[in-house]
């Protein structure tokens, strides 16, 4: 449905996924990147009546076909040899990148025709983003999700669910279950912070689903969990294509 073109980013051109038309949204992608299953799952959001961008936020390192995975992640022991390497590429990408990022998502939105109140979701490390562009684009960003997230509370003081205070978007977040990224009490945490802010939230644990089970190129996917997000999903931006 949609094509690769570039975005800017700071002065430098960044590869981006675009798709459909009506009110915005941003995807923000896990740590395996821009690749073809987040530009079908960018269709679907289009279908629902969107214009949806996905840019890769790893251009730092470089260009997204030579950072994707070589092999099949379906195959046994494959999304774990991937993870290994791909692992200093997260690490590397920091909070401020992050907010860079999300302004410069929007701003390509807009320079495609989106007026009004965008929407922002994010997977793995781009739930945190996601909350991040919530945070800093309060203005904009009408609605945030985020999936099978890492990392969305921790200690340090730029934690996500820290940023939350300037945001007033609504929320929806769909934790995998025993997510080391996201525990019990991190997700409880999240919960409270969402409440004591009097932000409107959906905060749920999906049962048996494991962290990444939205990807259906690798071998965690569980379908039954992505079709619950994806519900989700279309009724947080209701509002949006009202």
């Amino acid at each position: 449905m949609g094509e690769r073109i570039e975005i800017d980013v700071a002065g430098d051109a960044v590869e981006a996924y675009l798709t459909g038309s009506g009110p915005g949204v941003l995807v923000c992608m896990d740590a395996i990147g821009l690749r073809p299953r987040l530009e079908e799952m960018a269709d679907e959001v289009a279908s629902w009546g969107h214009t949806v961008l996905v840019p890769n936020l790893f251009h730092r390192a470089g260009r997204a076909d030579d950072l994707a995975p070589a092999g099949d992640l379906t195959a046994p022991g494959a999304r774990e040899e991937f993870f290994a390497g791909a692992m200093q590429r997260l690490g590397a990408y920091t909070p401020a990148q992050a907010v860079a990022d999300g302004h410069a998502g929007v701003a390509a939105l807009r320079a495609h025709g989106v007026d009004g109140p965008v929407g922002v979701v994010g997977y793995c490390m781009g739930a945190a983003v996601a909350v991040r562009a919530a945070s800093a684009m309060p203005d904009d960003v009408a609605a945030c999700g985020g999936f099978h997230g890492g990392g969305l509370v921790t200690d340090a003081p730029e934690s996500p669910h820290r940023t939350l205070a300037t945001a007033r978007a609504r929320f929806a977040f769909g934790h995998a279950d025993q997510d080391s990224a996201m525990p019990p009490e991190a997700v409880a945490t999240l919960g409270e912070t969402l409440d004591g802010l009097g932000l409107a939230h959906v905060n749920e644990v999906y049962e048996g689903a494991p962290h990444g089970y939205s990807m259906a190129d690798t071998s965690v996917y569980d379908e039954a969990a992505t079709r619950r997000h994806f519900t989700t999903l279309h009724e947080l931006y209701a509002d949006l294509r009202a």
